[in-house]
């Protein structure tokens, strides 16, 4: 159901995109100034669906403005040749002057910044989806991304109810994220994005105190005890890492089952996103959350340029500066440049943001046994499982109703 609905959300917002910038082009009202901004900001929009197409299904329908709607299912694209459309095309938004430059857009609107991680994305992943690697391209624009945002003071700001005020935009000025999906608890409500993350990570087991979580000092109304972190992943975190916030009371660190008697299930829970204001003062609901889901923050690229840099393909003393800014902001010590320890930190460091998946893959790690957690592969010590998981399936519904398309290997 999650796979049909993330797919579906994709093309939905891909054929939006189009449709607007098939009418924007023919457009020729009087007054319409904006038209070329417009239009620029739809393609990063659609180039940022792309961007998750071609992570979590590779070959994938191909719709554009340039075709008919309704009459024929559009052409499928294998990885590669989207690779080289996406990389062609993000370069062009970036020459494009109706797209603002990095950081000089409203609030929660696409600008140059987004492109630009949406490129470095692709040049990191460039030997799994393209079959050839880039990471002397990813170095070079992780480099102006840390150009031209700055590392936050303080981790916890950046997901608390006004995280709002930590993102580089011409309406709040801030400084460390990139691109956000806005949340509001009043005005933009949703029971997915930052909301689910905040209410699911959130534990209430009747009668057992040692496993109720406080909703309110969370900012919210209750707990929907869904979301548990495994010990394969808590055991990374250092016992003074800042980033580690995380609820144990009488929970077990490693998950032995999904769910006992009482409905709970073991393992620490999150407690990232919490829906109060950086100074402690109440978010505006506490039905739904105010917190903004951060989609890109430079942190990312100060690792991505660290993990190019261990890679041989960036400057080592930098990179390793850069990884151990990071740390330093979590209350850490100064480390070595290893991929080793570049993954761990990327979990520690973005775990809940929507990384680690892509992350394990490239390092190799998603469905071998080279990296165990409880339950992977359906087994409670955890195992391999085929490398075709590397992929989603594309959803029947589509293959029957576009004859162009082909499921996935391994489906």
């Amino acid at each position: 159901e999650f796979v049909f609905s993330m797919y579906m959300r994709i093309f939905f917002q891909i054929s939006q995109c189009n449709e607007f910038i098939r009418r924007a082009n023919a457009a020729t009202f009087n007054g319409f100034t904006k038209q070329n901004n417009y239009i620029a900001e739809a393609r990063a929009l659609r180039l940022l669906s792309y961007y998750h197409a071609i992570d979590m299904f590779g070959n994938v329908p191909f719709p554009t403005e340039d075709d008919s709607v309704g009459s024929v299912g559009p052409r499928m694209i294998k990885r590669a040749e989207l690779f080289e459309w996406m990389e062609t095309e993000a370069l062009a938004l970036l020459l494009d002057n109706g797209l603002a430059e990095p950081g000089m857009a409203e609030y929660g609107r696409a600008d140059k910044g987004m492109v630009q991680m949406i490129l470095a994305k692709l040049y990191l992943n460039a030997e799994i989806w393209a079959g050839e690697p880039r990471y002397e391209d990813c170095a070079e624009v992780c480099l102006e991304l840390i150009d031209e945002y700055d590392l936050h003071e303080n981790y916890s700001d950046l997901f608390c109810a006004d995280n709002h005020l930590w993102t580089r935009n011409t309406t709040y000025g801030g400084d460390e994220i990139i691109f956000v999906a806005p949340q509001d608890g009043n005005l933009l409500r949703s029971y997915g994005s930052t909301n689910f993350l905040t209410f699911a990570c959130t534990w209430a087991v009747t009668g057992k105190e040692g496993k109720t979580m406080d909703a309110g000092s969370l900012g919210i109304s209750s707990g929907w005890s869904g979301l548990s972190l495994t010990g394969a992943f808590t055991s990374k975190f250092e016992e003074n890492d800042l980033r580690g916030n995380f609820f144990k009371g009488d929970y077990k660190q490693y998950i032995d089952q999904l769910r006992d008697a009482d409905g709970a299930s073991e393992g620490w829970k999150s407690m990232k996103f919490v829906n109060v204001n950086h100074d402690g003062s109440a978010a505006q609901a506490n039905g739904f959350v105010d917190i903004d889901f951060p989609v890109f923050r430079v942190a990312d690229a100060y690792l991505m340029y660290a993990e190019c840099a261990a890679r041989n393909a960036a400057e080592k003393n930098l990179g390793r500066m850069y990884l151990n800014l990071v740390r330093a902001r979590a209350g850490l010590e100064d480390t070595d440049l290893k991929l080793d320890t570049i993954i761990d930190e990327r979990g520690r460091e973005l775990y809940l943001e929507g990384h680690r998946r892509q992350d394990l893959i490239r390092f190799g790690l998603f469905t071998s046994s080279d990296y165990l957690w409880e339950f992977k592969g359906g087994v409670a010590e955890g195992r391999a499982v085929d490398s075709h998981f590397n992929l989603f399936s594309i959803p029947a519904d589509d293959l029957n109703a576009n004859g162009n398309l082909v499921q996935n290997p391994g489906y």
